[in-house]
């Protein structure tokens, strides 16, 4: 199995990693404050976007044609940002402890990222446009 280790080093990869850490602070706000619909939604986002890192990271997206993996990646994330952003708000606006306050702020920052990241994606995504002859011959997407 190959390993796409510049994918790290990538603005995709330092994404999907930045996006993890702050979903993670996220939990653990959230874990501390014990409230348990925020930390399940927390930790679903977590695994969904460790999924999509380990997608990229090992090429399985290449393996796996039956899919539209881009796509699906951008659902995800504008998908992941509403859920947060909205679970944000209403742990902001009804805390009762400081950890679930300072879970909801950094709930808006991974809400920023995933925007970012749906954006973009989106960018890059052509809907029956023909490849350039660059992309082409460079085997880019």
């Amino acid at each position: 199995m190959e390993v796409d280790l510049p994918l790290l080093k990538s603005t995709k990869g330092l994404l999907k990693i930045s996006e993890m850490v702050c979903v993670f602070v996220a939990f653990v706000c959230y874990a501390v404050a014990s409230s348990p619909a925020y930390i399940a939604a927390t930790c679903m986002e977590f695994f969904i976007t460790l999924g999509f890192l380990l997608l990229y990271l090992l090429k399985l997206n290449k393996m796996f044609t039956f899919f539209f993996w881009p796509l699906i990646d951008v659902f995800n994330s504008f998908f992941a940002a509403a859920m947060i952003c909205i679970l944000s708000l209403v742990a902001v606006s009804t805390y009762a402890e400081n950890s679930t306050l300072s879970g909801g702020i950094v709930g808006f920052v991974v809400a920023a990222l995933w925007s970012l990241d749906g954006y973009m994606l989106f960018q890059k995504i052509t809907f029956n446009k023909p490849r350039t002859t660059t992309e082409a011959q460079t085997g880019k997407n």
